[in-house]
């Protein structure tokens, strides 16, 4: 048979949509020796990925998503290989696509907070008309936990019989770091020393940023934990300047740092130093930020929204309502001066992990490119 993967969002970066179709490239990779796989590349991954076997093909598309070439010139190629099964990694795919699919919804996320980049009500027809006809078209629709299973059958009314929950997985890169030295020199070059709460992630209005700086001010003066820091990594985004208003209104522009983008192995040192992991965001479909904590053996403190309670469990977290920069305040503070918790929470935590693996989500999804391909 011959497959179709839609690779134009393809990264080797611990997270996001790119790590999840790498992961799903070179796992089934591993797994299948016999069909045929068509990858559908943009420039530069197309270049950069030659680690594969004979019987994956690259095509190189150059059709950025949600542009008139993915509309057109992706749907050109598409009809040319003659595909047994395409799988799209995005809702993002050509609508007038009409041979046989699969599709993976990561999340509704731009259903329920538009954010301020895709407000315009071009941009709105655009993403409602291709994600319902996309997930209409898609003999199964993969998504990535309950939750988001649940919001394809409440704003799609998507048949629950054809959606198919897959979890993602926490690479093994994740996990204590013994070398001292190596973290000291992280901690050096962002001015970090202990203690201090760590966020990451990238600057959008669910993620819910501001109410965290918020509840950590609360907690330096409320509770008088004044030596405590906050480590605050990701991109800075013009379009959510109350980021940093909001620190320079609290007068906490001092105690908040502001890494900007860490690379890979930074990102696990902070993710080893720091003292608390704390995620408030108001919704994800998944959520792997925690996850990767866990592994790495620090304490998480989360919203309890959405798929978060789904992903971490219970019992191998605290959980605070997000929309409460008091109740996120209390409940930080609280793991903060627990250190029985915070040991419970590391031994949950780790022995939670083992449950979320790449290979297990390449296994599950091959097995439905299989029970496609056979009906």
């Amino acid at each position: 048979m011959k497959i179709g993967i839609d690779c134009r969002i393809y990264s080797s970066k611990f997270t996001g949509i790119g790590r999840y179709v790498y992961e799903l490239i070179h796992r089934i990779a591993k797994l299948d020796k016999i069909n045929t796989y068509v990858l559908f590349f943009n420039n530069p991954e197309f270049i950069k990925e030659n680690d594969l076997p004979e019987n994956f093909k690259k095509i190189l598309i150059d059709a950025p998503i949600y542009s008139l070439k993915e509309q057109t010139v992706f749907l050109k190629t598409l009809n040319k290989e003659k595909l047994d099964l395409m799988h799209f990694t995005h809702f993002n795919a050509p609508i007038f696509y009409n041979k046989p699919s699969i599709v993976t919804i990561h999340d509704l996320t731009l259903s329920f907070y538009p954010g301020k980049k895709n407000r315009s009500l071009l941009k709105r027809i655009g993403y409602n008309l291709t994600l319902k006809t996309v997930v209409k078209k898609a003999k199964k629709v993969i998504t990535i936990s309950q939750n988001s299973k649940q919001d394809l059958i409440k704003i799609l009314k998507t048949p629950e019989e054809k959606i198919k929950v897959i979890y993602q997985g926490v690479g093994e890169e994740f996990k204590v770091i013994n070398d001292q030295t190596r973290i000291d020199k992280t901690l050096l070059k962002y001015n970090l020393k202990n203690p201090f709460l760590l966020y990451t992630g990238v600057w959008r209005s669910h993620k819910n940023v501001p109410r965290l700086i918020e509840a950590f001010h609360k907690i330096r003066t409320n509770f008088k934990v004044q030596n405590l820091k906050l480590a605050i990594t990701g991109k800075e985004d013009p379009f959510y300047p109350e980021i940093t208003n909001t620190a320079n209104t609290l007068n906490e522009k001092e105690n908040i740092i502001f890494t900007g983008l860490v690379n890979e192995d930074e990102l696990i040192d902070l993710y080893n130093a720091a003292d608390i992991y704390v995620f408030p965001s108001l919704y994800e479909g998944f959520g792997l930020p925690p996850l990767e904590a866990m592994a790495c053996k620090t304490p998480v403190a989360v919203s309890q929204v959405s798929s978060i309670p789904e992903i971490c469990g219970k019992g191998n977290s605290v959980f605070f309502n997000p929309e409460s920069a008091d109740d996120i305040a209390q409940r930080v503070y609280a793991l903060y001066k627990n250190k029985n918790l915070q040991a419970q929470l590391i031994k949950n935590g780790e022995e939670r992990v083992k449950q979320f693996t790449w290979r297990s989500m390449a296994e599950n999804t091959f097995n439905v490119y299989k029970s496609c391909l056979s009906n």
